[in-house]
């Protein structure tokens, strides 16, 4: 009975490729079988498709052949060069398919590839996975996705398996740039988070000792930006920065300290310079009194 439930999910759920099988790679397809997708593969290092096929997967030969398994091909790679290395002798399978890839690059090269796929015959979204890859499938999951509509809303019940489709718009570089984003607070976030140990630590305290403590205050930073203006970036938006409750000098100071204080503790000064910098350059424009947010100037125009 259960054999006979398996193959009537099978006729009635479309096939899915996935090329790139890393952790991400790998999480989406083992979600994708869950499902009960036939699901086709394709990795340069086959001997990572192994668990993967022994739970329903079928390996491809070749990218021609994965391409040519599907309608629908999900992308997971380093980058999209790696798209053109893989893709590039498979060009002749790609007419009629859409291509969902999900790797990071830049804006421009997303659109560059936008073009390409076209120029084979072939729909393409680009997409960002905003968790890591053990929460893919869950309800936590969210994935950005551009490009034209109607192709996500041909795939969206397959691709809302992966997380919640969150669609940004037509510009295939719009998710990319979405993703980028996020990543830059991400990356910054860690990067604060390691500096601020290494601080603590050359006290004595240990970083099971610390990072709680500074967990907690990342934690935090939403609810304070949140509380301190009602609907968060309206006042970026109309170019607003009125300075009644952190200025660019209180906050300049605070980075003068922490460069200080990295400096006598002998600790790499580059991430602590440049929040220094961002101030430091929006006092010298006259803009001390304003909020904090003021540095976005400087940022969006650094010369």
């Amino acid at each position: 009975m259960n054999e006979q439930r398996k193959h009537t999910t099978h006729r009635r759920c479309s096939a899915v490729t996935v090329i790139g099988l890393g952790p991400m790679g790998r999480a989406m397809t083992r979600t994708l079988l869950a499902a009960g997708h036939p699901v086709t593969v394709w990795n340069r290092t086959a001997g990572r498709a192994d668990e993967l096929v022994a739970a329903g997967a079928a390996f491809a030969a070749t990218p021609g052949e994965a391409v040519g398994a599907s309608d629908l091909v999900i992308l997971s790679l380093t980058d999209y060069r790696a798209m053109y290395d893989i893709l590039g002798a498979a060009t002749a399978s790609l007419a009629g398919r859409t291509l969902v890839n999900l790797s990071s690059d830049t804006p421009d090269r997303t659109r560059e590839a936008a073009t390409w796929a076209a120029g084979h015959g072939a729909a393409f979204l680009s997409g960002g996975v905003m968790v890591p890859a053990p929460m893919v499938g869950t309800a936590a999951a969210h994935v950005y996705y551009s490009g034209p509509d109607g192709v996500i809303e041909g795939h969206r019940g397959v691709l809302a398996l992966l997380g919640t489709p969150r669609y940004l718009g037509g510009d295939p570089g719009l998710a990319q740039m979405m993703y980028q984003a996020q990543l830059a607070v991400f990356l910054s976030t860690l990067s604060g988070l390691m500096h601020a140990t290494a601080m603590l630590g050359t006290a004595g305290m240990k970083a099971r000792e610390a990072l709680p403590e500074l967990l907690a205050s990342a934690d935090s930073i939403g609810d304070i930006l949140r509380a301190g203006e009602e609907n968060p970036g309206a006042a970026l938006d109309a170019g607003e920065h009125p300075g009644d409750l952190s200025t660019v000098t209180m906050m300049g100071a605070t980075a003068d300290h922490i460069v200080e204080t990295s400096t006598s503790l002998g600790l790499d000064l580059t991430l602590a310079l440049a929040v220094q910098g961002h101030y430091r350059r929006a006092i010298d424009h006259g803009h001390g009194g304003d909020n904090w947010t003021r540095i976005i100037d400087s940022i969006r125009e650094p010369r």
